[in-house]
């Protein structure tokens, strides 16, 4: 059979998967759906970079599991060396999804249809701290008396013996994982290693797709890149789903980052081994740098106002090291000789990086510096590598356009990319309707939160709670939560701390409740049916000055073409990732309320924002919000008795 058959085939057995197979498994036949896996497919075949900015409810994960599936059958077909499809997440829950609930049943569909004979296999690749080494696991179990540790911790340790990946023992203590953890070398050379076993088996067609996170995919190129050995195996295709979270990634994995933990881990280190006037003097003198970097972290705080409270600690550290040298531990050595390069990196003032400010995962602040030259860094390593890499996200591109994106990530000039836009199919006319006040409060140093506040229990009052309001700042937040608690509402209004996901949970329970958040909640967040049916936008996501602002700033002939082609896109791509918080399914309704005085018609910002958001009713009315409710929600939607503020 020619080459051209066997394309031929393999795109007819994509219409066959989404036009006969799972439509007969209860799933709708989406043309965009279908559509944007031929163009995955293509981009496979011709080794392209293909941006495909896939809506809300498109499907896009089927689309590139079935164009993987198809494309490994094509060159097996070809006889072409077996190499996997490598898939790169930002979330773990879409990792685990992958893995475990929609490749298996992508899976049983074709082996139903006789298409394949056995299931298809996923892992889930990590870095190797995550996984258990044998010979130090065993070492540690022969240093502890068990019955003197923590129950816990002592059971998590013992079940390591039964797995390797450590991060399914909950209970296991930094402390353990830290000594049982695979070593950067690994050269046990063990016949019964598991790790090099695992290893092993990644490399087989036992697992022809791989999945793993951004960081790991670039660590990857970065070996690839620099002469060293992959971490990763060669791969026919790589997928890069949620790429709007690729730059922040690169920067982080192309540059240096310090969070509080890395500070408060040495400290402990230093009780441990008994050196208690090293670990407490390093503590004082790293207080208040450690109080503001776990204070919730606000865009456009100065890099400078953490940089100062950085000095006395790296000093500190310098004295440490003189006096204990030769007294620490390997590892403590190793710990502390690593943080004080990193802390010496944030207080100089090297002009090759740009030194900022970003949020870490508790809701804090971590501090970074990356190179001035990013696009350089991927264009030398992860877009020099010869296979087809499919770039997919819900926002990629603006009004259609990936202009912004590919400036960013260094592929403006790549003749290897193709693009897709692929409309979302929820009916936004008929399901969603956009608020925008005749008079929305103006950011004045009086009364603008009075005048929020009340604008926003009045559409509270109109939707009968029911609601996500987004802000972009905790002292925005802060200051609505204080006057929304005194209005003595009658819904239960919850704010999104650190302990996102139990507050998230306790919102879906509770019917007609309000959720304030801001930070990660612009996105990731997922609220169907009911529960989000009024989303509250205080203010335009516009981000705020920083380093990495007035770098890009310099590029450009003036701040007017500045904005346009930075300020104004990247606030469009945030508008965006929030606006799909209010529609997850095809039946969901939702008032989306934006509340900035510069998104009102007429005004600097109205066409920009539109051009972000699908096509919808606009009303300035708040009848017209009323009417929208009640035409829309079934009774129940009404009958929740909610409590006061908690």
């Amino acid at each position: 059979m020619s080459a051209n058959d066997n394309r031929q085939n393999a795109h007819s057995m994509i219409d066959h998967v989404f036009h006969n197979l799972l439509p007969a498994h209860g799933m709708a036949e989406r043309p965009e759906q279908v559509s944007l896996s031929h163009l995955m497919l293509d981009a496979m075949e011709e080794g392209s970079i293909a941006l495909c900015d896939a809506g809300t409810g498109i499907g896009k994960t089927y689309s590139y599991l079935a164009a993987g599936v198809v494309f490994l059958r094509f060159r097996t077909d070809s006889r072409q060396k077996f190499q996997p499809v490598l898939i790169s997440t930002s979330s773990i829950a879409l990792q685990n999804a992958v893995q475990n609930e929609y490749l298996p049943f992508l899976s049983n569909v074709l082996m139903e249809d006789g298409l394949l004979d056995e299931p298809l296999a996923a892992v889930i690749r990590k870095g190797k701290s995550h996984y258990v080494c044998d010979q130090r696991l065993e070492r540690r179990l022969g240093q502890l008396d068990l019955s003197k540790k923590n129950w816990r911790a002592g059971r998590a340790l013992l079940s390591l013996r039964e797995q390797l990946d450590m991060d399914a023992a909950v209970h296991l203590s930094g402390y353990d994982r830290e000594r049982v953890c695979v070593p950067q070398t690994c050269d046990c050379g063990r016949e019964d290693c598991r790790y090099l076993n695992f290893l092993a088996d990644c490399s087989t067609i036992v697992y022809p797709f791989q999945i793993c996170n951004h960081n790991l995919l670039l660590a990857d190129a970065i070996h690839r890149g620099t002469g060293r050995n992959p971490i990763l195996p060669d791969a026919c295709a790589v997928i890069i789903d949620e790429t709007h979270k690729l730059p922040d990634a690169a920067r982080q994995m192309f540059g240096t980052a310090l969070e509080a933990r890395d500070i408060q881990a040495l400290i402990r280190s230093l009780r441990r081994e008994k050196f208690l006037l090293a670990a407490e003097t390093l503590a004082e003198l790293s207080a208040p740098l450690l109080r503001l970097m776990s204070q919730p972290f606000e865009d456009g705080r100065a890099f400078n106002s953490f940089a100062r409270l950085l000095i006395a600690p790296t000093r500190n550290l310098h004295i440490i090291r003189k006096q204990l040298h030769g007294l620490l531990s390997v590892t403590t050595h190793k710990q502390m000789k690593k943080l004080t390069a990193t802390m010496e990196l944030f207080i100089s003032e090297n002009a090759s990086v740009v030194f900022y400010a970003m949020e870490d995962q508790r809701g804090g602040t971590m501090l970074c510096a990356a190179p001035a030259d990013l696009n350089a860094q991927l264009r030398g390593t992860l877009w020099d590598q010869a296979h087809a890499i499919i770039l997919t996200s819900g926002t990629l591109a603006v009004d259609r356009d990936f202009r912004h994106f590919k400036e960013e990530t260094g592929l403006l000039a790549d003749g290897r990319i193709v693009e897709s836009v692929s409309a979302s199919p929820f009916d936004y006319k008929s399901n969603c309707l956009l608020y925008l006040p005749l008079h929305a409060p103006e950011q004045t140093p009086s009364g603008y939160y009075d005048e929020l506040a009340a604008e926003i229990a009045a559409l509270l009052d109109a939707c009968w709670g029911h609601a996500l309001v987004l802000f972009t700042s905790y002292a925005a937040m802060s200051a609505i939560k204080e006057r929304l608690a005194e209005m003595d509402l009658p819904w239960t209004i919850f704010t999104l701390g650190r302990n996102a996901v139990h507050t998230t949970q306790q919102f879906k329970a509770s019917p007609g409740s309000v959720l304030l958040a801001t930070g990660a909640a612009w996105e990731g967040f997922d609220f169907p049916g009911d529960c989000v049916s009024l989303l509250v936008i205080p203010r335009l996501p516009f981000a705020h000055p920083d380093a990495l602002k007035e770098k890009k700033r310099a590029e450009y002939p003036n701040l007017r073409s500045f904005i346009r082609a930075v300020v104004v896109p990247e606030m469009q791509i945030k508008l965006k990732q929030g606006f799909g918080r209010a529609i997850r399914t095809e039946t969901d309704t939702c008032v989306v309320a934006i509340l900035d005085e510069r998104a009102a018609p007429g005004q600097r910002y109205y066409q920009a924002m539109r051009a972000a958001l699908p096509e919808m009713r606009e009303t300035s009315s708040l009848e017209d919000v009323v009417e929208f409710i009640y035409q829309t929600k079934s009774n129940d939607y009404f009958c929740h008795e909610n409590a006061s503020d908690v």
